[in-house]
């Protein structure tokens, strides 16, 4: 089957969050949802939803339990129990959860910089301490600061909170990288909160290693922050989970959400089954279409942007760019001027950076890369 990523989708007009946010004619390249389609399982199921026209509480279903599972095993080899599951409206909520719950109001969340904002927001939204860890550049490829985190990991610090596969550096963590996070939570005593909402958008012939299959016997202080919001385009529907094997650690994970959370949705539910479900067509046609989104990024970079640098995108549909040598006192301001909007750095803890958002149609992002050529070439 072929599935047309070509064709661009006016979304203007919409209550987009992307695209309404800016003037007429800004090209945006910023906010993490792609401007595709869903899979065509999906907006049938949505369609035969609204059919039904009545709109109830919703139960998560037995056969929504089998499709995650269904998924997670066929994908990662993980075999997960229903039980496990936590369900969430989104990841974010996710983040601030394991703040609340596995820290005290004044003690820390530690995490790699440049990291998703919520990743530096979530603590200190709850109370909580932010510590933060610039993450390594060695041989043009970002590493995990393993020995930093060892220097900065403090008595009080009580979560780490880790990006994987990491948002904005675009970085598949190896099995060894994940475990040797594990196993540093484990001599802190510090619960991992592994967000791997990107799992499921790997560019490259690498393999995503779930954090609590990476170190045997550990998952007991994992909770695992999981989405097909990224994957299948659905971030408008509010659906996530969290997986928590350790009963113990699910309750305290559970508590501080008590009264506060939304259940998912028909409409969420209905869509997150029949993308796990039926989606894995849609999924291998849209990587191959990223892969070729990203490889036009990462040429115009190195051919049209001499001062400009990036490191090689291995997963996401998210393009850091290290625009430190330009003159641009607000580098991300340029870009705007000149009818792209991308984001700023500074959001992410990455100041004299810009993150590039490249799922779009071709023709929008060659248009981009030709107004970007002239802001910051």
């Amino acid at each position: 089957m072929h599935f047309d990523f070509d064709m661009p989708v006016d979304r203007t007009g919409t209550a987009s969050f992307k695209w309404d946010k800016y003037t007429e004619g800004v090209l945006p390249l910023w906010v993490a949802d792609m401007d595709f389609v869903s899979p065509p399982p999906v907006v049938a199921a949505l369609r035969e939803r609204a059919a039904h026209g009545v709109f109830g509480y919703a139960l998560a279903p037995d056969s929504l339990i089998d499709a995650i599972s269904a998924h997670l095993l066929a994908r990662y080899g993980w075999r997960i129990e229903s039980e496990w599951l936590v369900w969430l409206p989104s990841v974010v909520p996710g983040l601030n959860l394991a703040c609340r719950a596995f820290a005290e109001p004044g003690e820390a969340a530690l995490t790699v910089t440049p990291v998703y904002p919520p990743f530096l927001k979530a603590p200190p939204d709850q109370g909580r301490r932010v510590v933060t860890v610039p993450a390594a550049l060695a041989g043009g490829r970002w590493q995990l600061p393993l020995e930093a985190m060892e220097a900065l990991v403090t008595p009080d610090t009580r979560v780490f909170l880790f990006c994987h596969p990491h948002n904005p550096l675009g970085r598949v963590w190896s099995k060894g990288e994940v475990a040797a996070v594990v196993q540093f939570c484990r001599r802190h005593d510090l619960v991992l909160c592994s967000d791997e909402i990107h799992c499921d958008l790997i560019l490259d012939e690498l393999a995503h290693v779930p954090a609590a299959l990476a170190s045997p016997g550990d998952a007991d202080r994992i909770v695992t922050l999981m989405s097909p919001s990224k994957t299948f385009n659905l971030p408008g529907l509010n659906f996530a989970f969290a997986i928590v094997p350790d009963e113990q650690l699910r309750r305290r994970f559970q508590r501080p959400g008590e009264g506060l959370l939304p259940f998912p949705g028909c409409f969420a539910i209905a869509a997150a089954e029949a993308a796990y479900r039926e989606g894995g067509d849609w999924l291998a046609e849209l990587l191959a279409y990223l892969r070729g989104n990203r490889d036009l990024v990462e040429r115009f970079v190195a051919e049209s942007l001499p001062r400009v640098t990036m490191t090689h995108v291995e997963a996401t549909y998210l393009a850091w760019l290290d625009v430190r040598e330009l003159d641009h006192a607000d580098a991300a301001k340029a870009c705007l001027e000149a009818g792209v909007a991308l984001s700023p750095g500074t959001a992410f803890g990455g100041p004299g950076f810009l993150r590039l958002n490249f799922a779009c149609a071709r023709s929008t992002l060659q248009e981009a890369l030709r107004r970007l050529q002239a802001a910051l070439g």
